[in-house]
């Protein structure tokens, strides 16, 4: 391996037996016939990866892809069906909540228990105890049992723990979701701190803004096979495709880029309009508990967001325009229907949204059996995070607002940021210095 090179997977494949019952696996034991009873599952197929010291590289792609499944296997938590892994250096993981901890031993019990695993001495780790207690800030919880811990405490610990072993290799897997905003922060500017010192990150996440704001490289995975590797922004753009269903054409397009770390994804710009004979609401991420109401003189019957490019996507870049669009279909006569969209928050606060009437574009008398498609354009400058919508069609009878057809919290909405401010929206404040010098007074 070369000297720069601190992780090669070359060929890394994963096989499953399945059992349709738990006996059958007992079945196929003691099978004088060696009889099959199982079915195979592929959880990866050809994985090749290389990472160079100092890079911090994100792995990404749906549940189930395979992500989590790599990450074990490069430590030796799982032994793949075929391929190597070379590594240089001390590794130190974090793949799941508590890994690793005794639930009935102490926090500093833990601390000691997880040193003596990566192979420390008790008083290699006794100078390391002060810097993890202070990283983790759990108190006097860091001498209870940590069977006792919130989530939120475990992750503290064990990140604490993780980065505090001097490795040459961090390994994280989604572990950060659970700590609070001020216990991420801490751990991004940690991850800043190791790349500055030359070592090398590996970090599975589903928040796309931290993949492209921290990680120099991207690997997209898609039901265990590798898609891409390349720029973070280009690779989270294969990803919102293959989420809208152009996985067999973009496969094709990124064939040239699979397995290649120098190599760049395909032009976004290459995709076509997405067609009006789509159904929409199938390729956003639909919320399954809706709140629904209206009498249905007129429905909304189907809606999405588009982006800059045409592709109907639950995932808006900040500062890119996007239209909220939805399918409508009046089934009475009605006098100046108003069509209206709003962005809340996860604890329901609207953010923003608009409607026809405010914007004045209604229409004036819409005969029964009027179909039609309403469209909403505007530039994107919320923070990233995650938002749901509310799409909803209302008028006034008899100087009354009456519900026709509201669908609250729709579908989520994902907007990815590489650059955050303070509060829910951007400003986009332009910052500029005048009359910067030194004065020095005379003595």
């Amino acid at each position: 391996m070369e000297q720069n090179v601190a992780i090669e997977i070359s060929h890394i494949s994963k096989n499953y037996h399945t059992y349709a019952k738990e006996f059958d696996r007992f079945r196929e034991a003691v099978s004088l016939t060696r009889k099959s009873y199982h079915k195979n599952f592929t959880a990866l197929k050809d994985v090749n990866l290389t990472v160079y010291k100092g890079e911090c590289v994100g792995i990404i792609g749906t549940n189930g892809s395979g992500k989590s499944t790599l990450l074990k296997i490069i430590t030796g938590v799982l032994n793949p069906s075929g391929g190597e892994v070379h590594l240089e250096g001390h590794v130190s993981s974090l793949l799941e909540l508590g890994a690793g901890f005794n639930p009935n031993y102490t926090g500093m019990e833990n601390i000691y228990l997880n040193g003596r695993i990566m192979g420390f001495t008790e008083e290699e780790m006794e100078k390391r105890v002060p810097l993890i207690e202070e990283f983790a800030g759990i108190g006097d919880f860091i001498r209870q049992p940590v069977k006792n811990y919130s989530s939120g405490m475990f992750a503290r610990l064990a990140f604490a723990v993780a980065i505090n072993v001097d490795p040459d290799i961090l390994i994280v897997d989604e572990a950060l979701s659970v700590g609070d905003i001020f216990f991420q922060t801490k751990c991004y500017h940690k991850f800043d701190e190791f790349r500055k010192a030359g070592k090398t990150i590996l970090f599975v996440s589903h928040d796309l803004s931290s993949i492209i704001k921290y990680c120099d490289r991207c690997m997209l995975l898609n039901r265990g096979e590798q898609v891409a590797v390349g720029n973070c922004k280009d690779v989270v753009d294969l990803y919102r495709k293959l989420m809208v269903e152009n996985y067999q054409e973009e496969r094709k397009l990124s064939q040239t880029v699979a397995g290649n770390a120098d190599s760049d994804v395909p032009e976004a710009g290459t995709v076509e309009k997405w067609p009006r004979d789509k159904i929409w609401k199938t390729s956003m991420t639909q919320n399954p508990g809706v709140q629904e109401y209206g009498d249905k003189r007129a429905e909304i019957l189907d809606y999405g967001l588009m982006n800059e490019r045409g592709e109907i996507t639950s995932m808006i870049t900040k500062g890119e325009t996007f239209t909220v669009l939805y399918r409508f279909r009046l089934n009475e006569q009605i006098e100046n229907p108003i069509f209206a969209f709003t962005i809340r928050d996860m604890k329901g606060s609207e953010l923003c949204g608009t409607n026809t009437m405010y914007e004045d574009q209604t229409i004036e008398k819409a005969q029964a059996g009027l179909t039609g498609v309403v469209r909403f354009t505007q530039r994107m400058t919320l923070q990233g995070g995650q938002y749901m919508l509310a799409l909803g069609l209302t008028g006034f009878i008899d100087g009354e607002l009456h519900a026709y057809h509201r669908l609250y919290d729709v579908c989520d909405v994902e907007v990815l940021s590489d650059r955050n401010t303070v509060g829910i929206f951007d400003m986009e404040s332009k910052i500029e210095y005048d009359d910067v010098m030194v004065i020095r007074e005379e003595k």
